[in-house]
């Protein structure tokens, strides 16, 4: 599927979906901060591995048991209301910290329950803030703008550890996290302001009563569009094989490559460098429109980032692994941003939230499953074997859902 040529950066051109990209982008910085200080909190406390794990699982099991759910949600109900909720309880969350810190009385329950909370606050404001984009933008720049809106969720991304670390670092766990609510608020406050509900420009609203158990209707749904499956599929592939995997493995990689004894600087500049590029590769990919909004385009990325993680994972050099750190970072941006915008304008109208649901559920929700794989391959292979064999299975299953479109566009071509 193949759109026609549209302004470069044309959603930051707009006087609305502007402010929306910036807020988005703080609002994740916020996210991120609130991880930077909290698992640094719960280490010093707990001192417990079970917990770290349970960190990873609270925060991506969310997205796979309700993203359909809430998709639901964001087509029945105003998506402003909505992304406030979502805003609103992260901000509950990081103030509940704050206050378990400052009366020391963090308990081990009440650590559970406050990740769970900050989980669901982030799968309850994802679908919502893709339908918002529908309104923000005119059919021909909705990639560009999902583009856009990943490049500054990245650039958050990049941002939070180093904000966090200076909070932590300023004014200790306590009243860092009490400053983190402050980077809610920009959203909560556009909120009130933009006139846009998710639902203006297509002007359809969902009736129907919502259920958990949507998903199985709307994968059936939409099975035989094949491009929506696929890239439904390709996200699930990337979020198993790979998914966060290479963050979490990163210290092993920064003592394979004789980087681990720096001060933290060669270990810090891995992570750096797997982070700007996707904020570089959001840039370059808007600027330069090299890979197009079709299935080629997603599967050529989602190739590369498994490449580059296997190389990352072999290579004895440390440049070597800058430098497929930044591509990587760079494809996993492309094939996502591709993914994410196919799905939503093949979509049908009236599914439109629930199947953007769907692909959060896979794409985020399935990060739950690489936290599995990398656990049982990494005892087997040790950790960068289990990162090699993510990256190659990945190659080799893009391919072979591109092999799998291709062979039913053919199917279709003979009926």
């Amino acid at each position: 599927m193949n759109l026609p040529v549209t302004r470069r950066f044309g959603p930051l051109r707009d006087k609305h979906s502007r402010p929306y990209l910036v807020t988005a982008g703080l609002s994740m910085m916020a996210d991120n901060i609130e991880h930077v200080i909290t698992y640094w909190a719960l280490w010093e406390v707990f001192a417990s591995p079970w917990l770290v794990g349970f960190q990873v699982i609270s925060h991506w099991l969310p997205f796979l048991l309700f993203s359909v759910l809430f998709g639901g949600l964001a087509e029945k109900y105003d998506c402003r209301r909505i992304i406030q909720a979502a805003q609103i309880l992260f901000a509950l969350v990081s103030l509940s910290w704050g206050l378990l810190f400052l009366t020391g009385t963090l308990e081990m329950w009440s650590a559970c329950v406050l990740l769970v909370l900050h989980g669901l606050a982030g799968a309850l404001w994802g679908p919502a803030e893709q339908l918002m984009l529908h309104d923000f933008a005119e059919p021909p720049e909705l990639p560009s703008a999902v583009r856009l809106n990943a490049t500054f969720k990245s650039l958050g991304v990049l941002a939070g550890p180093v904000v966090g670390s200076a909070l932590l670092l300023a004014l200790g766990p306590t009243y860092g996290i009490f400053v983190n609510i402050l980077f809610y608020l920009p959203m909560n406050l556009l909120m009130i302001r933009t006139p846009f509900t998710g639902h203006v420009r297509s002007g359809h609203v969902h009736r129907e009563r919502i259920s958990i158990l949507d998903t199985p209707r709307v994968l059936r749904t939409v099975s035989n569009d094949r491009v929506l499956v696929g890239m439904i599929a390709l996200a699930g592939l990337i979020a198993v094989c790979v998914g966060a995997s290479l963050q979490v493995a990163m210290p092993n990689f920064a003592q394979n490559l004789g980087a681990g004894d720096k001060a933290g600087i060669g270990y810090g500049a891995l992570l750096f460098a797997n982070g700007i590029g996707g904020v570089v590769g959001g840039i370059l990919l808007e600027a330069t429109g090299i890979l197009k909004v079709d299935v080629r385009g997603a599967v050529i990325a989602a190739v590369m980032f498994g490449l580059t993680s296997l190389i990352v994972a072999t290579t004895g050099h440390y440049a070597v692994a800058l430098i497929a750190l930044v591509i990587g970072g760079i494809a996993n941006l492309a094939a996502t941003a591709i993914g994410q915008a196919l799905v939503q304008l093949r979509a049908p109208e009236h599914q439109r939230g629930r199947v953007v649901g769907v692909y959060s559920m896979i794409g985020s929700g399935m990060r739950t499953g690489n936290g599995i794989t990398l656990g049982w391959l990494g005892a087997l292979l040790g950790v960068s074997g289990a990162v090699a064999v993510g990256g190659a299975a990945l190659v080799v299953g893009a391919l072979l859902i591109a092999a799998l479109i291709a062979l039913q566009a053919r199917r279709e071509l003979r009926a």
